[in-house]
C-alpha cells in the first residue's frame, strides 16, 4: 500500500509504514481469533471435543476492535490510491485485488469450509457431489452464499465504489478546505474522541436490523463499518488529525482500559441481556470503548512502528493470501485434529503453528513466484 501525507501546500510520498504494520498485526489476530473460535463456545463451522471458557474473555475484548480497525486501514488506503490514480483506474484496481480473490475465492477456497461443516453435522458425500450442491443453490436472504471470512471482501469492494463520489469531493479544494476546519477542531479531546461516537452511537440508538455476513440486510453493521471504512479516509486527508491522535494516545489508552475492565466487570465476566435503557448504557460503552482502543493503536503505531525491515517488507504482501487461505486450512486440519484428546492450549498451539506454516508454504512456493496465482489472490 502506498500511502502519501497530505500537506498544507502538497501531497508528500511517504511510506505509512505503522499502517503497514497495523494491517499484519490485524490479519495476524484475525487468524488467531479464527483458531480461538474452534475452542470457545460461540457459533463455528468445527468444534474442539472439549471447548474453554479460558477463550471467550480474550476474544470478546478482540472483537471490540479488531474488524474496526481493518476498515478504517482500508478507507485509509483508498485516499492515497486515488492520489496515483483517476477514479476509472481506481474502480479497475480494486476489481482486480478485491472483487477477483473474493469471486475465486467464493469457488475454490471456501467450499471445503462447507464440505467439512457438513460432514461435522453427520452427511455423508463425496466433495464432488457436495460441490455440484454447492454451484446450483440458489442464495436467499435467510441463506446467503456461504462466502464465510472472505465476507469482509464484498463489504470493502462495495464501500470502495459507493464512498467514490464523496471520496473525491474531499480531494477536491473545497473538500480540503472542509477536512482542515475539521483537523482543527480534532485537536480538543472532546472532539477527537466525542464527535465518532455520537455518530456511530446514532446506529446504535436506531435499531437497524443486522444480518452479519450476508451482506443484504445487514444495516446495523453496514452504517457501523462503512463509517469507520469513511473515518479512515477522513483522517488521511490531513496530516493533522494524526497529530492530534498521536498527542492523545495516553489518554484514549487508559480510557480504553478503563472501559473494557468496566465492561469485563459488570457484562462479560457475568453476562445478562441488557434491557430498557441499559441497552443504550451497554452500547454506548462499547463503542467508546472500541473507538477509544482505535486511537491509541494509531497514535502508538504512528509513534513507535514508522519503521520497516525485511520482516515487514515480506509480509505485507503475504497477508491477502494467509487472509484467504488460513480459515479452510484450519477447518480441514480441525477436522480431524477435533477429537484427540490433548490438552486444549496444546492443541491451539499446534493448530495455529500448522495454519500459518501451511500459509506460509502455499504463499512462498505456489502463489509469490507466479503471476496468476499472485492475480488471483490480490497480490500485486
Amino acid at each position: 500500500m502506498e500511502t502519501f501525507i497530505e500537506t498544507s501546500h502538497s501531497v508528500t510520498k511517504r511510506r505509512r509504514y505503522d499502517l503497514d504494520w497495523l494491517r499484519v498485526i490485524a490479519f495476524g489476530l484475525l487468524i488467531l481469533y479464527h483458531t480461538g473460535l474452534y475452542f470457545n463456545h460461540w457459533g463455528y463451522q468445527v468444534h474442539n471435543n472439549v471447548l474453554s471458557y479460558g477463550m471467550d474473555l480474550p476474544m470478546v475484548f478482540l472483537s471490540q476492535w479488531r474488524m474496526p480497525l481493518l476498515f478504517m486501514i482500508s478507507g485509509a488506503g483508498v485516499y492515497w490510491s486515488l492520489a496515483k490514480r483517476s477514479p476509472g483506474e481506481f474502480i479497475s484496481d480494486r476489481s482486480v485485488r478485491i472483487l477477483l480473490p473474493l469471486v475465486f475465492g467464493v469457488l475454490v477456497i471456501v467450499p471445503p469450509q462447507t464440505y467439512f461443516t457438513e460432514l461435522t453435522n453427520g452427511h455423508s458425500y463425496t466433495y464432488s457431489q457436495f460441490y455440484t450442491s454447492f454451484l446450483t443453490t440458489t442464495p436467499t436472504l435467510d441463506d446467503p452464499f456461504p462466502w464465510h471470512h472472505l465476507w469482509y471482501l464484498a463489504y470493502i469492494f462495495t464501500y470502495s465504489i459507493l464512498s467514490l463520489p464523496l471520496c473525491l469531493y474531499f480531494k477536491s479544494t473545497n473538500g480540503k478546505r472542509i477536512t482542515s476546519q475539521w483537523a482543527n477542531h480534532m485537536n480538543k479531546p472532546v472532539w477527537l474522541i466525542g464527535l465518532p461516537i455520537v455518530w456511530l452511537m446514532t446506529g446504535e440508538i436506531l435499531d437497524l436490523p443486522e444480518n452479519p455476513l450476508a451482506f443484504v440486510g445487514d444495516w446495523k453493521n453496514h452504517f457501523r463499518y462503512f463509517s469507520l471504512f469513511l473515518f479512515g479516509y477522513l483522517l488521511a486527508t490531513q496530516h493533522q488529525f494524526w497529530l492530534a491522535i498521536v498527542s492523545y494516545r495516553q489518554l484514549t489508552l487508559l480510557l480504553g482500559i478503563t472501559l473494557t475492565l468496566s465492561l469485563l466487570y459488570f457484562y462479560w465476566m457475568n453476562w445478562h441481556e441488557p434491557e430498557n435503557i441499559e441497552i443504550v448504557t451497554f452500547a454506548l460503552l462499547k463503542t467508546t470503548n472500541y473507538w477509544c482502543w482505535l486511537l491509541a493503536i494509531f497514535g502508538y503505531a504512528y509513534k513507535h512502528l514508522s519503521f520497516t525491515n525485511p520482516f515487514l517488507k515480506y509480509a505485507g504482501p503475504a497477508v491477502y493470501p494467509f487472509y484467504i487461505l488460513h480459515q479452510t486450512i484450519l477447518i480441514v486440519i480441525g477436522y480431524y485434529l477435533a477429537h484427540f484428546d490433548w490438552y486444549w492450549p496444546l492443541k491451539f498451539s499446534f493448530l495455529a503453528f500448522i495454519m500459518f506454516g501451511s500459509c506460509l508454504l502455499f504463499y512462498h512456493f505456489i502463489i509469490r513466484p507466479f503471476r496468476l496465482m499472485r492475480l488471483l489472490f490480490g497480490v500485486k
